[in-house]
C-alpha cells in the first residue's frame, strides 16, 4: 500500500494521458488546446514568395461535380488542406468558417480534404459547416505540396503564394483580413489600369 500511495501522482498522470491519447475526450482537449495556442499568420515577404506556375490540378467535390484548378488563374485564392481526424485542422476550422461567410464572394476557397468522403460530410453536417469541400484526383502542385496538415496557402491574382502556413492558426483574424482586402483591391486597381 505504501508503494501505491507513493506512486498515486505518476498513476494519475499515466490515466490523464491515457485519456489525452485514447479517447474522444482527448481529442476535444487537443483542439481545444491548438485553439488556444494559435495565432495568425503573416505575409510571406516579397523576395521570399513563390509564384505558381502549375495550375493542372483537378478537384472534386462531396456531389461529384470536378472544378479545374486552372479555372482559379487570376484570382485571390485561399487553399487549405485538411482532415477531420486532425486536431490542429479541426481547431482552425470555425475561424475559416467566419473568413468564408465574409470573403466568399470576393476569394476563391478551395477547402481539400484528406479524408473519406462520408465522414467529411457528417462532420460538415455535425458542426454546422458551409465551406467548400474537395478531394484530389490528380497530383498536388509542387508549390503547394506539404507534408504535414493543416496547411494553408493564400494566393494573389499573379499566382505568388503570399501566405503558407501550417498548424492551426486564426485565420478570421485583422491581420488575414487585412491581406485578403490589400490583395482584392490590388485586383481591382489592376483592372482600372
Amino acid at each position: 500500500m505504501k508503494l501505491l500511495k507513493k506512486h498515486k501522482g505518476n498513476l494519475i498522470f499515466l490515466g490523464i494521458l491515457a485519456i489525452v491519447i485514447f479517447t474522444p475526450l482527448g481529442f476535444q482537449l487537443k483542439v481545444w488546446m491548438n485553439r488556444y495556442l494559435y495565432f495568425s499568420p503573416s505575409e510571406i515577404t516579397k523576395e521570399d514568395q513563390i509564384s505558381l506556375i502549375d495550375y493542372n490540378w483537378n478537384l472534386i467535390n462531396n456531389k461529384g461535380i470536378e472544378i479545374d484548378f486552372n479555372d482559379h488563374k487570376e484570382k485571390v485564392v485561399l487553399v487549405n488542406f485538411w482532415a477531420t481526424w486532425c486536431p490542429p485542422c479541426v481547431a482552425e476550422l470555425p475561424s475559416l468558417q467566419e473568413l468564408y461567410n465574409d470573403y466568399n464572394q470576393q476569394v476563391s476557397f478551395l477547402f481539400v480534404a484528406n479524408d473519406e468522403v462520408n465522414k467529411v460530410t457528417s462532420f460538415m453536417t455535425k458542426n454546422n459547416y458551409h465551406f467548400p469541400n474537395y478531394f484530389e484526383l490528380s497530383t498536388t502542385p509542387p508549390a503547394l505540396h506539404s507534408s504535414s496538415i493543416p496547411a494553408t496557402f493564400i494566393i494573389d491574382r499573379q499566382g505568388k503564394i503570399r501566405v503558407f502556413k501550417t498548424g492551426a492558426t486564426n485565420w478570421n483574424s485583422k491581420k488575414i483580413r487585412e491581406i485578403l482586402d490589400k490583395l482584392i483591391s490590388e485586383k481591382k486597381l489592376d483592372q482600372n489600369l
